[in-house]
């Protein structure tokens, strides 16, 4: 069957479905459902050699958008993702109301806003200039803990959250040390995108190592000579690369690295997170240190450092990222590698 002859059976099939009402996804899965039983190759979206081109326009569009605006139509997103995508809603609600207990409807509607605007700021931190993007920081907490640590020449490693707008945080965070902060990085399941992410967070003060072995060697580096690092603590780690511990109450495969490298001699863990502040007014960076001892086995860390970022994220519920899958299922390389993590800390305590 040619070219022609597949978009024909295509678009007879659309039109055969439009009796069964407006239901496009349905209509989406009978068109793929033939063009496969005609063997008919779809390719996905992210294969189209103008995927690129689209992500850069779309970045260079709302990248020329003042923040106002850019926050007012985030907003706006936010809603239209929430209402298309069950799987989103259904994990946005769950996640809140395992943390929240049953949400209030003013806090759920914040959420959703606030996720959308999270999405959209990003090509407005990533594009614009440095300078700029500074600018937007109106009000510093904690800084304090961040010249301290400075001054005693110790190396610093920036805890930041999914809270707020953790892109500004590390920038921010490079430009008060005046040195070279090396950020954990994970490149994107589209890989169109890897470019343009790697251009926003690659510049000024900052770079990035890959979250491999690798990386974690670079960091470990960059802390022994009293450098700067930064992570995502509450980022779900690789097979092998975590421990099964409580977040909110409930199981979740968290990231052992902090708790490695906190090991450091002399290193600081400081929390920071940069909120976002209404009508587009701009940021408010807060630095905060570890409410508890990070000491114990490997596991009792990690719980430390769970119960750090529920405390952080009550601070304001709404602007945690709540759809980000935090409690990803266990797969069988994870629990064997769990395993392994038990026995070895209990070696360790021996």
């Amino acid at each position: 069957m040619n070219r022609v002859t597949q978009a024909e059976a295509a678009l007879q099939v659309v039109e055969l479905t439009r009796r069964l009402g407006h239901d496009y996804r349905l209509r989406y899965h009978l068109v793929k459902y033939v063009c496969i039983s005609r063997r008919c190759r779809i390719p996905a979206a992210r294969n189209f050699p103008g995927i690129p081109v689209v992500i850069n326009f779309l970045f260079r569009l709302f990248a020329s958008l003042p923040l106002t605006w850019l926050h007012r139509i985030g907003g706006w997103a936010g809603w239209l993702v929430y209402a298309c995508s069950s799987s989103y809603r259904r994990r946005l609600r769950a996640n809140l109301a395992q943390a929240m207990g049953a949400p209030s409807r003013a806090l759920l509607r914040q959420a959703i806003a606030e996720a959308g605007r999270q999405a959209l700021e990003v090509c407005w931190i990533w594009r614009r200039p440095l300078e700029t993007v500074l600018a937007k920081v109106v009000a510093v907490h904690g800084q304090e803990l961040v010249e301290s640590a400075r001054r005693d020449g110790a190396g610093i490693m920036f805890l930041t959250p999914h809270l707020g707008c953790f892109e500004l945080a590390g920038h921010y965070c490079a430009h008060i040390c005046g040195g070279q902060l090396v950020a954990l990085y994970r490149p994107p399941r589209y890989r169109a995108l890897e470019p343009v992410m790697r251009a926003g967070r690659v510049r000024g003060l900052m770079t990035v190592a890959p979250a491999n072995l690798g990386g974690v060697k670079q960091l470990l580096k960059t802390l022994r000579m009293q450098g700067v690092v930064g992570i995502l603590p509450d980022q779900v780690p690789a097979a092998g690369q975590g421990a099964r511990v409580d977040f909110f109450g409930r199981p979740a495969w968290t990231m052992t690295l902090v708790a490695r490298l906190a090991e450091v001699r002399g290193v600081r863990m400081i929390y920071v997170w940069a909120e976002r502040l209404p009508l587009g007014r701009g940021y408010a960076v807060h630095y905060s240190l570890p409410a508890e001892n990070c000491d114990g086995s490997l596991a009792a860390r990690c719980a430390a450092m769970n119960r750090d970022i529920e405390r952080l994220v009550q601070q304001c519920p709404q602007q945690y990222l709540w759809a980000y899958n935090r409690y990803k299922k266990l797969s069988h390389g994870m629990r064997g590698s769990e395993q392994a993590g038990k026995e070895a800390d209990a070696e360790t305590e021996a």
